[in-house]
């Protein structure tokens, strides 16, 4: 991180608009926003954004897992494969 480059104030990114987001994208940093010197808000690409959402999902399947393995809501393997095939015959070969 760039600290005088990745933290503007919001006056700057008013009357810079343009080329804080080429600095954004070209980069792919995040641009912190302060107000009235404390962070306020967070700038980052379309791309890094998109990044992000998609981890967050990832994340989130993963500790909905976790819970059904300490629950014991577990189905066995083969259970799984016999359920899917019989529901789309297609699949078998």
């Amino acid at each position: 991180m760039k600290i005088k480059e990745d933290i503007k104030p919001i006056s700057y990114v008013k009357t810079h608009t343009t080329e804080v987001l080429m600095q954004v994208n070209e980069t792919q940093r995040p641009l912190y926003v302060t107000q009235n010197g404390t962070a306020k808000a967070v700038i980052v690409d379309a791309e890094t954004y998109e990044s992000m959402k998609k981890t967050i999902a990832m994340l989130k399947l993963i500790a909905m897992a976790e819970k059904d393995i300490e629950a014991g809501n577990l189905i066995n393997q083969d259970e799984v494969f016999e359920k899917i095939e019989k529901e789309n015959p297609w699949l078998k070969k």
